[in-house]
């Protein structure tokens, strides 16, 4: 019962944001009612702030499955950029949460007792993926692991979040499978090209794209 209500909150908060989620919607598609809903999770606040948690730890799961450790580095970083692309196409869920979440200043996140903790680990691989990039000569430079990462996020984010808009400026359709495919392309290319010095074109052919299971077709 406890995980029909979060799916069916995530969805809710996801669709409506915290002011325009209803519980009312959340016990229905849960098949609960609100006093088995305030039970298991407590108030609407509460229960936002556990899908929230639930969202973070879901993406951190899956990127320890990466085995970025075992990777040449700019193979490791490629495949880091494939899966956060892919996972935002596939959760478009995740993106809605941190906008409310974001709209909101983080007022609700900074009552986590969790996040931090789950964050840290994550920041120690992609630093140690970067250490191993400068000591093979891979790399040209040593980046604070946040802010690379900060950078690979918002690459993705910005373009999913505004495509709507970009498509009708732009005239193109960037959710199409062959245009999804080129921005992923050129991400790679981009990021690695900043870390390696080399130009933009020496990634091209990379074989850097993640597990089928893990893509958008």
């Amino acid at each position: 019962m406890r995980l029909r209500i979060l799916e069916a909150a995530k969805q809710e908060f996801a669709a409506h944001g915290l002011a325009g989620a209803r519980v009312d919607r959340i016990a229905a598609n849960a098949g609960a009612n609100k006093r088995m809903l305030y039970y298991h999770v407590g108030n609407k606040e509460d229960l936002y702030l556990e899908v929230l948690e639930g969202a973070y730890e879901k993406i951190r799961a899956e990127e320890r499955t990466l085995d970025l450790e075992h990777l040449d580095p700019p193979e490791a970083i490629g495949r880091l950029i494939d899966f956060t692309w892919n996972y935002f196409l596939r959760n478009p869920e995740f993106l809605a949460l941190l906008n409310t979440e974001n709209l909101a200043k983080a007022k609700h996140l900074k009552r986590s007792t969790k996040v931090k903790s789950m964050h840290s680990p994550f920041v120690e691989m992609i630093r140690t993926v970067v250490t191993r990039g400068v000591e093979s000569g891979d790399f040209r430079v040593t980046v604070d692991p946040v802010q690379l990462y900060i950078s690979i996020a918002g690459l993705a984010f910005f373009y999913l979040s505004n495509s709507a808009t970009l498509s009708v400026i732009f005239g193109r359709d960037l959710l199409k499978k062959d245009a999804r495919d080129e921005r992923l392309d050129h991400m790679i290319a981009l990021v690695l090209a900043a870390l390696t010095g080399k130009s933009t074109a020496a990634f091209g052919a990379m074989p850097v794209r993640h597990a089928a299971e893990h893509r958008v077709v």
